[in-house]
């Protein structure tokens, strides 16, 4: 894949925002609007969007250390990305939208889900065990995402311009 300059330049941009809005809601578990930018960008940008979400991944070890516990980030947002990705082009922005909130919704429903068999391998914890634990966690996440995620149709606007 082929980045123009101006691409380079604003997906380092995207994964600095994204960066920078994780920060942001940091003090609330679950709660911020990732799971809305990566949609937004993959409605807009489709296979490239690829690349903000690793200078995401990669600034969010950088700045919080490349510990174990940001091994399963470089594997975790693929399945949102491929979600949006299937979305076929030829529906109208609101059904895309309406379809990004649901694949955002599930995402955080589903986080603790795919974060398990990581800590499965690793630390030897019990999957159901860790996915039961986390519920009270996904159920924030998922109800989270879906409210970001209604803010996917200015997002891709904005991005549009851009583009």
């Amino acid at each position: 894949m082929r980045l123009k300059i101006k691409e380079t330049v604003v997906f380092g941009m995207l994964g600095a925002l994204m960066f920078a809005s994780k920060l942001a809601f940091d003090a609330l578990p679950n709660v911020h609007i990732l799971a809305a930018l990566i949609a937004s960008i993959t409605l807009v940008y489709r296979k490239k969007a690829v690349c903000p979400i690793y200078v995401f991944v990669f600034l969010l070890g950088l700045f919080s250390g490349f510990a174990s516990w940001w091994i399963p980030h470089l594997y975790i947002w693929l399945p949102l990305y491929f979600g949006v990705l299937l979305i076929p082009k030829s529906l109208n922005d609101n059904k895309k939208a309406m379809i990004c909130i649901i694949i955002c919704a599930l995402h955080g429903f589903l986080y603790g889900t795919l974060y398990a068999p990581f800590q499965a391998i690793l630390f030897g914890v019990d999957i159901i065990a860790w996915i039961v634990a986390g519920l009270p966690f996904d159920l924030i996440h998922g109800i989270s995402n879906a409210c970001f995620s209604l803010l996917i149709i200015p997002i891709v606007k904005a991005l549009k311009r851009v583009k």
